[in-house]
């Protein structure tokens, strides 16, 4: 089991040791082009933080808040987002390649330009998104509506 401490008015993230040897970071509102692979962050408030053009592959979204969360050119491949709130989060051309996005919430999301190739996520989720889906992957070259299954 993995634990993550949160001092007062600070949130902060572990690899599980499987991966990094417990490795920890503290998380910011500026978060714009950080190396955060690997990491997971359970039960967390990250609403508002500025992911924009971080490398989060293979991230632990669970239960986690990130409402109106910046996460801009990010890559996002093989994230696994279990019940977590995206409502009002930038995702435009971001990267959700093979991501598992079970029971997370994408309400008025910013998703142009957005890859989500073999995502996993409920079909009420991929209608919602597919009726707002813009735009080509600058990196891909895949456009967001096929990526969806639209």
């Amino acid at each position: 089991m993995v634990s993550i401490f949160v001092p007062f008015n600070e949130v902060s993230a572990k690899r599980p040791p499987e991966i990094r040897n417990q490795e920890e970071i503290e998380i910011t509102k500026d978060m714009h082009g950080r190396d955060l692979h690997g990491f997971e962050f359970i039960k967390e408030d990250l609403r508002e933080i500025d992911f924009s053009d971080s490398d989060l592959r293979g991230v632990v979204f669970n239960n986690s808040q990130l409402q109106g969360a910046n996460l801009n050119s990010a890559d996002l491949e093989d994230i696994v987002s279990f019940a977590s709130g995206f409502e009002g989060a930038d995702l435009r051309n971001a990267n959700l390649t093979n991501a598992l996005l079970m029971e997370s919430k994408f309400d008025d999301v910013l998703i142009d330009g957005a890859d989500f190739t073999n995502a996993v996520l409920s079909r009420i989720q991929q209608k919602k998104l597919c009726s707002v889906a813009d735009g080509i992957n600058s990196v891909s070259g895949i456009s967001t509506s096929y990526s969806l299954g639209c």
